[in-house]
Parts: structure tokens; sequence; C-alpha cells
């Protein structure tokens, strides 16, 4: 709910502490903010730029295979992962960052009891799902890559999955001594369908880039790989597709006619790399 996170969130044009008012959010300086009748609050910049968002056709086919359950081993080991990094940080929000339709999120509030989880995500369309996950969620529109409308120290534990990290805001708004955890693909995943429907393929340096890109602002403390073999229709395969960032690259027609090729069911590898990164502790924290 809304409710449980407005103390985490800020206001993006000011930084002031936000009040709630009626279907609308204020700060003390009279900024306003609408709150979608889906539940969601939209704290983007009036400049923001929404080209890099889900579309509904993307949502609606992550929403599908997500809940065939196809990836129920990344939520499992994803929500065993927050549980051990929140038993050293009592209090705090858990803050996803790219939520998409809230369903990671959901997966590790159920598992932590008494936290508050803050889905931030640019599509509306992923907005509208993901504020209806979890009765514990509050759902924002933000942009990942500006100045993200959350205070200073807010968070115990953020997650990225499959999503931007923004390493700088990352670090702003985790409390000292408060964790990040990030999956990203590894090359191995997907690879039975990368050559066959020319889908987008994973840089084989990613972890080197993603450790580049964070440890100016995290530290890291541990990966992991996680490998399962899905089983899929021609239905989910589609849905796999049209839920990624091949979505935006593939030719409807070529695409469709390749996984028509494809006999059912199609064993794909699902690999991914699940790493944990600290803040440092400030010198007389705990």
């Amino acid at each position: 709910m809304l409710d449980d996170v407005l103390p985490v969130l800020c206001c993006p044009h000011c930084g002031l502490s936000l009040q709630a008012a009626e279907a609308s959010v204020r700060c003390s300086a009279g900024h306003g903010f609408d709150v979608a009748r889906q539940g969601y609050l939209s704290l983007l910049p009036g400049d923001a730029r929404l080209g890099s968002a889900d579309t509904a056709e993307m949502v609606a086919a992550r929403e599908r295979f997500l809940g065939d359950g196809h990836f129920e081993p990344l939520a499992g080991a994803l929500s065993a992962e927050a549980v051990r990094a929140l038993e050293a940080r009592p209090g705090g929000a858990i803050l996803d960052l790219g939520a998409g339709t809230g369903w990671y999120l959901a997966r590790v509030l159920e598992r932590a009891p008494g936290r508050s989880g803050l889905a931030l995500d640019l599509s509306k369309h992923a907005l509208r799902r993901a504020a209806r996950a979890h009765d514990r969620i509050g759902a924002v529109a933000a942009d990942a890559w500006r100045t993200l409308p959350v205070r200073e120290g807010a968070a115990a534990l953020a997650l990225s999955v499959f999503a931007p990290r923004n390493a700088a805001e990352l670090a702003r708004v985790l409390r000292p001594g408060g964790a990040l955890i990030v999956v990203v693909p590894t090359d191995r995943h997907l690879i039975e369908l990368i050559e066959p429907l020319a889908l987008v393929s994973v840089d084989e340096r990613k972890r080197e880039r993603l450790n580049a890109q964070l440890d100016p602002h995290l530290r890291a403390q541990g990966v992991r790989r996680l490998e399962w073999t899905l089983q899929l229709s021609r239905a989910g395969v589609r849905d796999i597709v049209a839920m990624g960032p091949s979505a935006r690259h593939a030719e409807p027609a070529a695409l469709e006619e390749a996984i028509l090729s494809l006999s059912e069911p199609v064993a794909v590898t699902a690999s991914v790399q699940i790493s944990l990164h600290g803040r440092a502790r400030e010198e007389g924290t705990g």
C-alpha cells in the first residue's frame, strides 16, 4: 500500500517529505502528485522519457510466463538470499528498482514479515499490476537513471532483477550496512533459442562490467550461478521472447516462423548470476 511507503519517499522536485491527500500526494512546498485509480503513484518529472518503458504487450507476456511458474527456482533463491541479507539489517524498506509487475518483490515480502516494499518502474502497465501484487507493496513511477524519489538511507535492501542498476542512487538510498541483490542473465541464458530465433545474446563479460559499474559505490560480497531447465510450449517461447529485450528488435513474421519450426516441448536453459553487494558501514554506525 502507498501509505506504507510514503515515509520512504520524497518529493522529486524539492526533496521534502510527502503526505497523503485526497487521491493525491503532496509535499509542504505545494508540489502535488496524483494517485492513479489503479493504485500507483507517479513521481516522474515532467520531462520524463518513457520510450524505454515496457509496453502493455511486454508486461502481459511477463505476467503469463511468471504465472506459469517457469522462474520459481529463481524466486526461491532470490527470497532465500534476501532473508539472509535482512537478518543483520533491522528496520528499513525493501526497494525493487525496475520492479516490473512486482512478482519478485512480492515473493521476497512473503518471507519478510513487517517489511514494506517499494516497487519502482517506468512502465504504467507494469505498475498497475505491481500495485496489487502484495498488500505491503507501494508502486511508484520513477526513472531508474535519474535521482530516485526516495529518502537517503531509507532502504535496508534493494533488488535489481533483470533491471537497470543506478549504482550511485542505490548506494544513496541504502542504509549504512544495507545490501543490494542483483540478478543478471549469464551467457548461457536461453542459449538454445538465441541462434534459431535470432535473439539478443548476453555479453560474456557482463559480470566484469557489472562489477565495474557497482564497485565505486557498493562492495561485492558474494556471487552464485543458478541454472535450471525450462520445458516450454511454443506459447511459452513467445512469451519469454516478448517479455525481454529481443521484443524490441525481432521482426514479427520471421520470429513467428522460427517459433513454429520448434518441436514441443522446447527444453531451454535458464541461467542467471545472483550477486550480493553491500554499502560499507560508516564510522560509528551499526
